[in-house]
């Protein structure tokens, strides 16, 4: 006779064995597609943007970040009454001193709306470093924001780093200031870029989330060909989708994409495969991810021969979907879109295109597909962009292209 104390053996039996036979609690419980469960309260991502070591021709113009005030606007996906901005030296190889910090609502060119200004405090105090490799997030501040709304950050600089962590691709101006200048309503002497640095993320405190989609992508996802300043990426078009849907409006968007990046090798910022789980997997709240990366391992291949990069980029998939089910992640894979008559463009390019996408819309390894290459592509040159969302290089998408891509993701994914 088998009694519940000999029952409660045996699982704990077979829970030690789990490693060895590379099975999960998930598997044994039966269960087909992982979901993770919404947490009761949480500090989840609004805004984010993946660190890269800045490229020296994206370094800050003169006068430097050293005893200057940067200020940086950002775009929120959902909304709340409390947060907290996250401050990255992941790739500083010294020491980087806020020395002042604040957020505020944005005004024109640089400005800062009267009276919305809130200090930003670490442990209690207002400066903080932050070591080589580290990240610094600031204690939380009452500072309502609605979904969709702009956040300014405002920062003045110590020592910093002589390897700068940013973000290039922000389509979007900052401005850049000698001297402290965190709470002037306007930085009338400032230089302007259209650079992130040291800014990571910005977290809202929700009490019953609905848990955030993580992007990792390359420069399509990063909104290269959109329009600087308009917010017009496709992760953020698919972020007015979510918020004009009851459904799915509490769902924070977290946009991972990188200018350049490729799933195998380093190149613009870390491989797919090297910042998955700084990007993604340690990130707070994250129940679904996107995976629409591959064209740069395709378009950086040798042209004159097929080799083997497809299965590798399908082999990475695989690697990706597998660590993201342990965090009990949903994943969806996106389909590359068309490169005919761009830089990338090569019949054995092609063939690797054809083959990863055959393999995401076939394989069953992706608990959902987005076609993004049925949405983009000319119907009457399928290799190719259609004319209504190309850019101009053929590769990268309009600001009608991307909303096209928005489009193409089926919100029931979501819910």
């Amino acid at each position: 006779m088998i009694t519940p104390s000999h029952r409660r053996l045996r699982l704990a039996v077979l829970l030690a064995l789990l490693p060895a036979l590379n099975l999960s609690p998930t598997v044994l419980a039966g269960a087909e597609a992982p979901v993770a469960a919404a947490p009761e309260a949480q500090w989840v991502p609004t805004w984010g943007a993946a660190p890269q070591l800045t490229e020296p021709k994206n370094l800050p113009p003169a006068p430097g970040l050293a005893g200057s005030t940067l200020r940086q606007t950002v775009h929120l996906s959902i909304g709340g009454d409390r947060l907290r901005v996250r401050f990255s030296n992941a790739f500083g190889t010294g020491p980087v001193t806020i020395a002042a910090a604040a957020i505020a609502m944005p005004g024109a060119l640089g400005a800062i709306q009267s009276g919305s200004s809130r200090p930003l405090t670490f442990g209690g105090q207002t400066a903080v470093t932050i070591a080589p490799g580290a990240l610094a997030v600031s204690d939380p501040v009452e500072f309502a924001v609605r979904p969709l709304s702009d956040l300014t950050i405002t920062t003045f600089f110590g020592a910093v780093s002589r390897d700068v962590t940013g973000h290039p691709g922000a389509r979007c101006t900052s401005y850049l200031q000698s001297g402290d200048f965190v709470s002037a309503p306007v930085l009338a002497g400032a230089v302007t870029m259209e650079h992130w640095y040291l800014l990571a993320g910005v977290e809202v405190w929700s009490a019953h989330p609905a848990g955030v989609l993580a992007i990792l992508g390359d420069s399509i996802t990063d909104g290269r060909g959109s329009t600087t300043d308009q917010n017009r990426r496709w992760p953020d078009d698919l972020a007015r989708r979510l918020q004009a849907d009851a459904r799915t409006a509490g769902i924070g968007v977290l946009n991972q994409g990188i200018g350049g990046n490729r799933l195998l090798h380093d190149g613009l910022g870390p491989a797919a495969l090297a910042r998955l789980d700084r990007d993604v997997l340690e990130q707070n709240g994250v129940r679904w991810l996107i995976v629409f990366e591959g064209v740069n391992d395709i378009g950086t291949a040798p042209k004159d021969q097929p080799g083997d990069v497809a299965q590798q980029i399908i082999a990475a998939y695989q690697q990706i979907i597998d660590r993201a089910h342990a965090r009990r992640i949903r994943v969806l894979g996106a389909t590359i879109t068309p490169f005919g008559k761009s830089f990338y463009d090569s019949p054995a390019h092609e063939t690797n295109r054809a083959t990863v996408n055959q393999w995401i819309r076939t394989s069953g390894r992706f608990d959902g597909v987005i076609d993004f290459d049925a949405a983009a592509r000319d119907p009457a040159e399928p290799t190719r962009l259609a004319p209504a969302v190309d850019s101009g290089d053929h590769l990268h998408l309009s600001d009608k292209g991307y909303e096209v891509l928005a489009g193409a993701v089926s919100l029931d994914e979501l819910r």
